[in-house]
Parts: C-alpha cells; sequence; structure tokens
C-alpha cells in the first residue's frame, strides 16, 4: 500500500496542469496527498532542480517555498517517499521537464517526465488507483514502448527488449 500510495502521488504531481508563474512550493502537495489520506507523510523535499552547472540539486527550481515559479524548459524531478523508520523506505524519482499543457484558453503548463523507466509492477496495488492514474500509467507505458524499445532493438538487446514488453504491459 506504502508504494502505490508513493506512486499515486508521484503521478498526480506529474500529469497536474497548473497555471503559469506557480510556484513548485504551491503544487507540493499533489504528490503528498495520497499518503496524507491515510495518516502518512514523507520528511523530504518532493523535488529539486536539475541542470548543466550542478548537474542535480540545481537551485532555484524545485518544490521548496523558496523555489522560483515553475517556467517551460526547466528540468526537476519529482520525488516523493515513504519511510517506516526500522523497516522499510520508498522513493520513487522521476525527472520532468515543465512543458506548455494543451489546454483551450491561455498556456498553462504541466509536467513531461523524461526518465522513460517503468515501476515495479509487483508492488502496485491497481484497486487503489483511480481510472486516471490508470490512464496516466497505461500512457507512460506506451511512451517507454516507443521511445525505448526500438533502441533496445536496434542495438540486439533481445532480453531486455522482452524484460520492457512485460514490463510495460497496460
Amino acid at each position: 500500500e506504502a508504494y502505490t500510495r508513493v506512486l499515486m502521488g508521484n503521478i498526480d504531481l506529474s500529469r497536474l496542469v497548473f497555471p503559469p508563474n506557480t510556484a513548485g512550493g504551491t503544487v507540493e502537495s499533489f504528490a503528498r496527498r495520497a499518503l496524507w489520506d491515510i495518516g502518512l507523510n514523507y520528511g523530504h523535499g518532493t523535488g529539486h532542480g536539475i541542470g548543466n552547472f550542478l548537474s542535480v540539486h540545481e537551485w532555484p527550481v524545485g518544490f521548496q517555498s523558496n523555489n522560483v515559479p515553475l517556467a517551460a524548459g526547466m528540468f526537476t524531478s519529482i520525488e516523493p517517499g515513504y519511510y517506516r523508520d526500522g523497516e522499510f523506505g520508498i522513493r520513487i524519482e522521476d525527472v520532468a521537464l515543465v512543458v506548455e499543457a494543451q489546454t483551450k484558453e491561455k498556456p498553462f503548463l504541466t509536467f513531461e517526465v523524461v526518465s522513460l523507466v517503468p515501476y515495479d509492477r509487483n508492488l502496485i496495488d491497481l484497486s487503489l488507483l483511480s481510472p486516471e492514474q490508470i490512464r496516466y500509467l497505461n500512457t507512460y507505458y506506451e511512451t517507454i514502448r516507443a521511445r525505448v524499445g526500438p533502441e533496445l532493438q536496434r542495438q540486439r538487446l533481445e532480453e531486455e527488449y522482452r524484460w520492457l514488453q512485460r514490463n510495460t504491459e497496460p
């Protein structure tokens, strides 16, 4: 359940559509909500900027209150988690690009996840996911198949290709 709720938070933030000039701290709670619903939380930041100067943890992009507003072209991590002292820890970390969302009116923003790595299917309780979260997950898996699959085939990595196909089934 903990893994699924962390994944739900990851998905909810990743698929969020928000107005320009929105600070990361304003939307950060979307990554925590599924945990908060059952009285859980995590004690670390939800994400940080990624750039070419410091590589990771590049300020001022991120989800803390002192970060700048999110803008198209920024890279950030989205990394909710949950840790139970002395038992286990979970962190799902994706890299995302802030992009313009396809909206009817004014341009809004959203995230495009660029890490393209499947989630651990054995740890996902599908009964907890909403239909929208499942649709997002299936679309994400289609993207992974379309972008990574041909490269694995080009390199003749057949075992890896079969693994990718199994782990990105709808």
